[in-house]
């Protein structure tokens, strides 16, 4: 485990994120409130400070807005790549 706290800063593709690390305020509120995975589990499995999960939940919670608008991009980009992204069947060898 980790021994430092991180802060959240969004100097990653502008979504918030633990400092120094690649792991979002988004993954890992879907890490807990989603697939119901304890703090502790997550914390361990990324190399966290509990406080680190806490502070991504709470930030999460605190910037609704914030948030809604990186689900709704990130969204948007899944939505387009998979427009970009040939078919199977469309590649003819």
């Amino acid at each position: 485990m980790s021994q430092v706290t991180r802060r959240i800063v969004q100097n990653l593709h502008d979504e918030p994120h633990l400092e120094g690390r690649r792991i979002t305020v988004r993954f890992l509120r879907e890490q807990v409130e989603e697939r119901g995975l304890e703090l502790r589990t997550v914390a361990d499995r990324h190399d966290l400070d509990v406080a680190d999960v806490y502070r991504a939940l709470t930030y999460y919670h605190d910037n609704p807005e914030e948030m809604r608008t990186v689900e709704r991009e990130r969204r948007s980009a899944v939505e387009e790549h998979e427009h970009l992204t040939i078919a199977p069947d469309d590649v003819r060898g």
